[in-house]
């Protein structure tokens, strides 16, 4: 049941991140008059297809990619409509769509999870957890203002920023009774894999009133937090902070959505039977998706040779230079930047395939 429920899930998951991003690609190709040979969704080959007008719509065989094929896209054409041939600005709004559809699935998603809660947390102190180490500093009232130096705003702001915290101990300011006081705050530290902590909030904010403006508001800022979380974890790597081990490809961002679904699914069961484990294991499936989307929106922007970033900064060079780069010199840095790709995905991969066997084993 679980490996089933994991394969339909990441299925689910992937072919709706995709579908997503090449339909942004798609759209933008097709108002900006750029021929659209084929839209495809999944890799391999075909098992359905149809023609209208100039493109050809297919779905393929595995549910592990997809692609909008664009006229002149990686080649030179003569072509009045191909890509290459279109204005740099609107290759560049092509480009970026795809990212951009990513990012408003992500907001979208969390606007609807931000519509469920009762209210909207902020940054007072409410109440503090049984055994709360914290109210040792901290008391009903306070209102954080600063972690780290580093200004917070909303409930978002404070769980990001206690986030980047390495050793449960953290730098405040906090507005008691008018007055802003620094105080320096100790949480308490669970292990969650190897050498990363995570600092355990044992206070609860108060919460306001729910408006369709907070929910707009706090979906936004939730978005924010996981864009700001993508470019943290992006420092930490090239800063050592974290190792390449620590990374997860293709197995296990499945493996985490199986497991999602999976929990969801067993906690909405003994709750209500089959469709409440079914509408839990969703709502656990798409909260987790709403992170997946956002990664990917800003990983794909990132300037690396055979992402759209990549390609974007072919686009700068060109309009600087007034003139394009020959394309078998972008044909050349774009295949050796896929080929590093494709070396990092094996690693994490290799090293998500060791963890799961380290768990099976040690389970």
């Amino acid at each position: 049941m679980n490996i089933l429920l994991t394969i339909i899930a990441a299925v689910f998951v992937f072919s709706i991140l995709i579908f997503i991003h090449e339909l942004g690609h798609f759209i933008t190709a097709k108002a900006s008059g750029i021929q659209v040979n084929e839209f495809a969704l999944g890799m391999g080959p075909k098992l359905l297809s149809f023609g209208s007008g100039e493109t050809v719509y297919s779905l393929r065989l595995f549910p592990i990619g997809g692609f909008c094929a664009m006229e002149g896209e990686d080649e030179e054409s003569r072509n009045p409509r191909a890509f290459g041939n279109a204005a740099i600005w609107k290759r560049a709004t092509v480009l970026v769509a795809g990212s951009a559809m990513n990012l408003l699935l992500g907001l979208l998603v969390l606007t609807w999870f931000s519509s469920q809660l009762n209210l909207i947390g902020t940054t007072q102190v409410a109440r503090f957890a049984e055994n709360a180490v914290t109210n040792q500093v901290l008391q009903p009232g306070d209102i954080i203002t600063r972690i780290g130096g580093k200004r917070v705003r909303t409930s978002n702001d404070l769980q990001y920023r206690l986030m980047r915290d390495r050793d449960g101990i953290v730098e405040m300011e906090v507005e008691r009774g008018g007055r802003l006081i620094p105080l320096t705050v100790t949480f308490t530290m669970v292990e969650a894999d190897e050498d990363i902590f995570l600092p355990v909030l044992d206070f609860m904010v108060v919460g306001v009133e729910k408006t369709p403006a907070r929910v707009i508001a706090n979906a936004f800022d939730w978005t924010s937090m996981y864009i700001k979380q993508v470019w943290g974890s992006l420092v930490d790597l090239l800063t050592g902070r974290f190792s390449l081990a620590q990374l997860s490809g293709p197995v296990g961002v499945t493996s985490v959505i199986g497991e999602a679904a999976s929990s969801g699914y067993a906690a909405g069961y003994q709750q209500g039977g089959f469709w409440e484990g079914f509408r839990q294991s969703l709502q656990s499936i798409l909260h987790l998706m709403s992170f997946i989307t956002v990664n990917l929106g800003v990983f794909n922007l990132l300037p690396f040779p055979a992402l759209d970033g990549g390609r974007l900064l072919f686009l700068a060079i060109e309009a600087v230079r007034r003139k394009p780069v020959p394309v078998k010199y972008e044909s050349f840095v774009t295949a050796a930047g896929f080929v590093l790709l494709i070396g990092l995905i094996v690693v994490v991969t290799f090293n998500d395939i060791v963890k799961l066997v380290s768990s099976f084993w040690g389970g």
